[in-house]
């Protein structure tokens, strides 16, 4: 594949970004996958998952135990009671905790989005001059070194004298001079 914005070729169908110009890749391979629809890609007319509606559910239960519970207080002050003392405390109770229970439970059992993996369904890319699936490099001779010289015998060089060689041959002078 090929980077739309600067036309460098990328090693392998796995990357997200162009390794030139950084250009999303991603989104290249997603609306080719797709068909040329990027509906589903950007988050359109995507269902919740079942986590996040449980959050969801939670919460509106949580805030409309917010609104309910202080207009029910306010009817049993002034209906004098009997209903009201009953359903008082069970939409409290059902509207806080249950909204927080259906909040953790949601967080905690439920699943969350699948991960799904863009891979391009029609597309094949061109063959000539790429390497075949599954290799990240080219081969070695798609780029020959311009300058080509013969590589130096490496066993016939001199080895470097010793660093302490000229010391030791220093000290054995100093000897011989005074004997």
């Amino acid at each position: 594949m090929y980077c739309p914005q600067c036309g460098q070729q990328q090693a392998s169908e796995s990357l997200r970004f162009c390794s030139r110009c950084g250009f999303p890749v991603e989104g290249v391979l997603a609306l080719i996958a797709s068909g040329g629809y990027l509906g589903p890609y950007l988050g359109a007319n995507q269902e919740r998952s079942a986590r996040a509606r449980g959050v969801r559910q939670g919460a509106v239960m949580f805030l409309l135990g917010i609104l309910l519970v202080p207009v029910l207080g306010v009817l049993y002050h002034f209906a004098g009671g009997s209903f009201f003392g009953v359903v008082l405390p069970l939409a409290a109770l059902i509207c806080f905790v249950g909204g927080l229970m259906r909040m953790l439970f949601a967080a905690v059992f439920e699943e969350g989005k699948p991960t799904v993996r863009v891979t391009p369904g029609g597309y094949a890319p061109p063959l000539i001059g790429m390497p075949a699936p599954g290799q990240a490099l080219p081969p070695a001779t798609a780029n020959p070194s311009p300058v080509s010289r013969a590589r130096a015998a490496t066993a016939e060089l001199p080895r470097p004298p010793s660093v302490t060689e000229n010391t030791t041959r220093l000290l054995d002078k100093d000897d011989s001079k005074q004997r």
